[in-house]
């Protein structure tokens, strides 16, 4: 059983010549001519994309750049040591990234449009999940380059790792000097660059790439040594803010709760709330009777019910009767109008679940019949005015409609009204017996 699960796990029976993969990461490393005018076009498109918030438009952008080239040629470069090829992908690296954020940047000082949409925002604060999808989508790039069938993974590799977009949002960060968005973005990229290389690293080793060049085992040790220190530099500050992440997602889910309960207080109704995760505080805003201070605790208290021990609640009045109305009892009357229509909502509410009850009846009496009376397939429930030419007002009367699968004897028919009127209490109900065969 083992060794039938590992057959279906192995690689190497779809390994591409080690020769092919060679040359493959070594051309896609150099950038100049193609690559070069192909990445400021596709830098331009993410921009834009970001610049009007077109999730399509930044995907057309990361399918079409040529960013994972020289990613992908340091991570084969260091698996199989082979440093000319190393310092020639990084040299283009470097290149690539700086051609990038200068097209980048450019744009978005020339752009009128300097609003940080939501799709450039998502880029500002990578966390530890950042991390797994770029060592992940970077392991099926590789395994893909070394395949013999290619597929289509390549283009779904660049779009999860989105290289591009961070990029572009450092530029924006350079061209409106809002540097926490160019940092938050450069981190991000460097995740993606750093993991994506160190998949290729842990695929080039378990397929066996040959060594190119020849070195000695100090110098091997201390790549190694150099690759463990960049992974702790670069993980640890994602497990930071994976665990912020964490934090705020509980804070939302917590904070949503307490202002659910506290939508109607006392004759005041809740206008507007805001959540800030980050500060730890919820603003509420309500309207109606003005709220004195023991209401204001009192509405700080039960925020304490929801964990929200630490949170800092502030609490405004946002229209006040006592803005409109200089008389007590025109107060008192606004107050009364407002329970007066929560009474109406209330019992209009009420209604409804009553019809549904009602619609759902005829079901409820067809199952609690059957184990009693096994011939009756089908039950229908209604209430209907019953008019009369002789006398005034109509009376309301209930009508329960049963299907058999035969004809019921006179004496079961009895028996089954006689269960009905104690199941469904009516001053006036009637039963019919249809007959199904």
């Amino acid at each position: 059983m083992l060794e039938k699960i590992l057959h279906y796990l192995n690689l190497d029976s779809d390994v591409e010549d080690f020769d092919r993969i060679h040359e493959t990461i070594t051309k896609d490393v150099i950038f100049k001519g193609t690559n070069l005018w192909i990445l400021v076009f596709a830098i331009i498109v993410a921009s834009v994309g970001l610049n009007m918030n077109s999730t399509a438009v930044i995907i057309g952008a990361m399918l079409i750049s040529p960013l994972m080239g020289p990613i992908n040629g340091m991570g084969y470069s260091i698996a199989t040591y082979n440093f000319p090829l190393l310092r020639i992908a990084v040299k283009n690296f470097s290149f690539a990234v700086g051609a990038s954020l200068l097209a980048s940047t450019a744009y978005f000082a020339i752009s009128p449009v300097s609003t940080a949409h939501s799709e450039l925002l998502a880029r500002t604060s990578p966390t530890i999940y950042d991390v797994l999808i770029a060592f992940f989508g970077g392991l099926a790039g590789i395994v893909a380059i070394s395949s013999r069938t290619k597929g289509n993974v390549i283009p779904g590799v660049a779009i999860a790792t989105a290289l591009m977009p961070p990029l572009c949002t450092a530029g924006y960060g350079l061209a409106t000097a809002k540097f926490e968005f160019f940092f938050g973005a450069i981190y991000l990229f460097t995740i993606n660059t750093v993991f994506i290389a160190i998949s290729s690293v842990v695929i080039s080793q378990i397929l066996k790439f040959p060594i190119r060049t020849l070195q000695d085992e100090s110098k091997k040790k201390r790549v190694n040594r150099l690759i463990t220190i960049v992974i702790i530099i670069t993980v640890t500050p994602s497990v930071y803010f994976g665990y912020m992440l964490v934090q705020q997602e509980r804070f939302n889910e917590r904070a949503s709760r307490f202002i659910a309960s506290v939508r109607l207080f006392e004759g005041n109704y809740l206008l507007g709330s805001e959540v800030r995760p980050k500060q730890g505080s919820v603003s509420l805003v309500y309207g109606g009777s003005s709220l004195d201070t023991t209401q204001r605790d009192m509405i700080r208290k039960r925020a304490e019910d929801f964990d929200l021990l630490d949170a800092r609640i502030d609490i405004r009045q946002g229209l006040s009767f006592s803005e409109f109305a200089t008389d007590l009892s025109e107060i008192e009357q606004l107050k009364g109008e407002i329970n007066r229509l929560s009474l109406l909502l209330r019992d209009s509410e009420r209604k409804q679940d009553s019809l549904l009850l009602r619609e759902q009846l005829g079901n409820r009496l067809l199952s609690e019949i059957r184990p009693l009376e096994p011939r009756i397939i089908a039950c229908g429930y209604s209430e209907a005015l019953v008019y009369s030419a002789t006398t005034g007002p109509p009376r309301r009367m209930t009508v329960v409609s049963f299907g058999t699968s035969r004809t019921l004897p006179q004496r079961d028919r009895a028996r089954v009204l006689d269960w009905l009127r104690s199941r469904v209490p009516a001053d006036s109900l009637t039963a019919t017996f249809d007959a199904r065969p």
